[in-house]
């Protein structure tokens, strides 16, 4: 980033292919439509690219850039009311019986359709714990609170996950 703050257009490149696919899977992972996903990715890219100058060196890049991401998401979904309309791509490629490929497929609507009840800051916290592997203290910069705060938001959302998956979870 900071070759970047100097003009350095290729290493803007660079910091793209390397973080691309993981901005767009946590975009995807909370609104649940591809082509969100995609505008949201580039959206923040193009942020970061134009604040390059004012970025300062505090935190990881990736920390950076998913704070970027879940602030573009949550406003997002402010302006419309964010429903799944595709299903995850590649669910069930290593399922071996058509019988399992359907217990997948319904398994993982149920969890995403939990997931997707969870209010906003809940969910992108399980998104970036479980889906993005971010430790607590990335989780809290960028959700902009604290640790403490991530693992409350974290306890909450397994709780209501596991009353709304209780069934599932059973099977």
């Amino acid at each position: 980033m900071l070759a970047v703050a100097s003009g350095d257009l290729s290493a803007f490149g660079q910091l793209v292919n390397r973080h691309q696919t993981s901005a767009w899977n946590a975009a995807y992972r909370f609104l649940g439509s591809a082509a969100d996903a995609e505008d949201v990715a580039q959206e923040a890219f193009l942020r970061i690219l134009d604040s390059a100058d004012r970025y300062q060196p505090t935190a990881s890049f990736r920390t950076y850039l998913y704070r970027i991401i879940t602030r573009l998401c949550f406003d997002l979904a402010r302006r419309k009311r964010v429903r799944r309309h595709e299903p995850l791509p590649d669910l069930a490629a290593n399922c071996p019986s058509p019988e399992g490929v359907s217990i997948l497929g319904q398994r993982a609507a149920a969890v995403q359709q939990a997931v997707d009840a969870l209010p906003a800051a809940q969910k992108m916290a399980v998104v970036l714990r479980y889906y993005e592997d971010l430790g607590y203290r990335e989780i809290a910069v960028a959700l902009k609170t604290t640790d403490k705060a991530v693992e409350r938001l974290l306890a909450r959302a397994r709780a209501d996950l596991e009353h709304r998956l209780g069934r599932l979870l059973e099977e």
